[in-house]
């Protein structure tokens, strides 16, 4: 129900779409892994896969990258994610930063937040792009890694066949030519309407709101700084809340809330639209001339999968869950769902890990869903009240935020974080190898920590330094330092272990498990590589609690897998062997 109007600035490459020479109507090359949706979360996916030299191909339906704004906040959790792939940099240059934003109450500023930033970090904690480019730019480095990503641009998926002897084989249509290939592993990151999530006969279940908003994005040229704006019940727009969103090259999304009695279809004609979103600027004092891009409607759903992984079909994105759009939840949470898959996906196909590592890609992704969901929700319950009774308490809450400064926390659109998996198997996997090798220390090793974070918590941010070779200081962060691999962060140089790490190091490479150590000091470090760095502050090992001996074993998507007050070569092995035979 979208309707185009003025084109974005932005020009997007379409594709042909293309059938492989075919066999009997089907591909003879059966590949490791398909992933149905060419969306940010399926390129992800795509990218995390092909950083471990694991090939795939992207069925995609359409014909270039989406149309419209759609999802247009990209957290700090994800720019992250996307460093370790290396693709940040584009992301930093195209999107809009922004830290805070306010909330309004009729015409009366009752709300102001701002999210965590200090010198720590090296990411804001929100960007504002639109999915289109974000696409785009993901794009742009799948057709670098041609030699290990396929694209199948305009091709459907009509049906999926899981094989007894695992596998499956996707039936496809390509303009009129109807086609098969198979599949060692399918993930589904189709979106909210799944074709394949139909064709197994799969149900999200949760909570649908019956609360409608029209999304518009507008062509407006102003100086306004980048900030989330909400605005409740205002006078342009009575019984409504709206929220703006500036996004680049003059591109602005305004979101309002229809009321109960109001017509969806008739709500997103030219015009019955133009005349609200007129009001809305009017109220801001935006007197500049705007021009209209891109009309939809938006329903807001607390769904999920129960689980994530059927067999050989794993679900990712909107395909496994629907979380409302107040808090950004919705690509952000899709984005670590291809993260966190893709490692495990990778390991599992390269041989050195069993699929049962998979189950756990589920339990983690499911708990990180239902954290989500309990905080989209909160926040949709509040920009859309769902009974009388919760309009009643919210319309308290805004009438009293202007003069008690105690009830404004309750306005708080609980932005996206990243979540700490506290219940993952890797978690209890890795712990129980270490207390059966050394049960005289495990119970002390349990204790030993009085802060930093825990087993499947992501690692925090901080400023350190590294010598180059040719001897200068340069200024890194710790996620400078992290790979899509498995790292042990090891706190003081002991020479004495030297020669253990290093054959760990030799062993792991034999078997081809990415791993790699670093190893942190208080002052320069003898080394100019990126196995060694500086904290020269101390400010690390004060986050982390660590001393001479420290050890955090990190997983490849940048959570704590274990952790030692005086760890070794050896416990970090029995870790790794945990976690991947789990």
């Amino acid at each position: 129900m979208s309707r185009p109007f003025k084109p974005y600035p932005f020009s997007p490459r379409h594709y042909a779409g293309k059938v492989p020479p075919l066999v009997d109507g089907r591909d003879p090359i059966t590949k490791p892994v398909a992933i149905v949706g060419g969306g940010p979360v399926g390129m992800t996916l795509a990218l995390a896969l092909a950083r471990q030299g694991v090939r795939s191909v992207l069925i995609e339906a359409d014909d270039s990258v989406c149309t419209g704004s759609r999802a247009i906040c990209i957290s700090r959790r994800s720019l992250e994610i996307f460093k370790r792939l290396g693709v940040v940099d584009g992301f930093l240059r195209e999107g809009l930063p922004w830290t805070g934003g306010r909330s309004f109450y009729r015409d009366t500023e009752v709300f102001r937040f701002t999210m965590h930033q200090d010198d720590d970090q090296s990411l804001p904690p929100m960007i504002n792009i639109a999915q289109y480019q974000i696409e785009q730019l993901l794009l742009d480095e799948i057709e670098r890694r041609a030699d290990l990503i396929e694209v199948c641009w305009q091709t459907r998926v009509t049906g999926i066949e899981q094989l007894p002897e695992g596998g499956a084989t996707l039936a496809l249509r390509t303009g009129d030519t109807p086609w098969q290939m198979r599949a060692d592993w399918v993930v589904a990151c189709d979106g909210g309407r799944s074709t394949i999530r139909d064709a197994l006969g799969l149900k999200l279940t949760g909570t649908t709101y019956e609360g409608r908003y029209v999304i518009v994005d507008i062509e407006l040229d102003s100086a306004r700084p980048t900030e989330r704006l909400a605005y409740f019940d205002p006078p342009s727009n009575p019984g409504s809340t709206v929220l703006v969103h500036k996004q680049p090259d003059n591109v602005w999304r305004i979101d309002y809330q229809l009321r109960d009695d109001e017509d969806p279809d008739a709500a997103v004609l030219p015009e019955n639209v133009m005349p609200r979103v007129q009001s809305v600027l009017d109220s801001m004092g935006e007197a500049g001339p705007w021009s209209p891009i891109w009309i939809t409607i938006y329903k807001a759903n607390a769904l999920t999968l129960e689980r994530y992984r059927h067999g050989s079909v794993l679900f990712a994105g909107d395909a496994a869950h629907l979380v409302p759009i107040f808090g950004v939840r919705g690509a952000n949470s899709g984005i670590d769902d291809a993260d966190n898959l893709g490692w495990k996906l990778g390991c599992v196909i390269n041989g050195i890990a069993s699929p049962r590592l998979l189950d756990s890609y589920s339990d983690e992704r499911v708990f990180a869903a239902r954290e989500n969901l309990s905080y989209g929700m909160k926040s949709t319950e509040f920009m859309a009240p769902p009974t009388f009774a919760f309009d009643l308490m919210r319309t308290a809450v805004l009438g009293l935020a202007q003069r008690h400064a105690a009830v404004r926390p309750l306005i708080n659109p609980r932005q996206t974080h990243a979540i700490a998996y506290v219940h993952s198997p890797l978690n209890e996997a890795a712990a129980e190898a270490s207390a059966k090798s050394d049960a005289a220390n495990a119970a002390h090793e349990a204790h030993a920590f009085s802060r930093g974070p825990a087993p499947g918590a992501v690692l925090p941010e901080c400023p350190l330094s590294r010598r180059t070779e040719d001897g200068a200081s340069v200024d890194i962060h710790l996620t400078d330092l992290l790979e899509p691999c498995f790292t042990a962060l090891r706190f003081g140089a002991d020479a004495a272990q030297d020669r253990a790490w290093q054959e760990l190091q030799d062993t792991l490479a034999a078997q081809r498990i990415p791993f790699k150590t670093v190893t942190l000091h208080t002052r320069d470090a003898p080394c100019a590589d990126r196995s060694c760095a500086t904290d020269p502050t101390g400010r690390l090992h004060e986050m982390l609690d660590a001393r001479p001996g420290t050890v955090y074993l990190i997983r490849p998507d940048g959570h704590v897998l274990a952790r030692w007050r005086n760890g070794s070569a050896a416990a970090v092995q029995r870790a790794l062997s945990a976690t991947l035979v789990i």
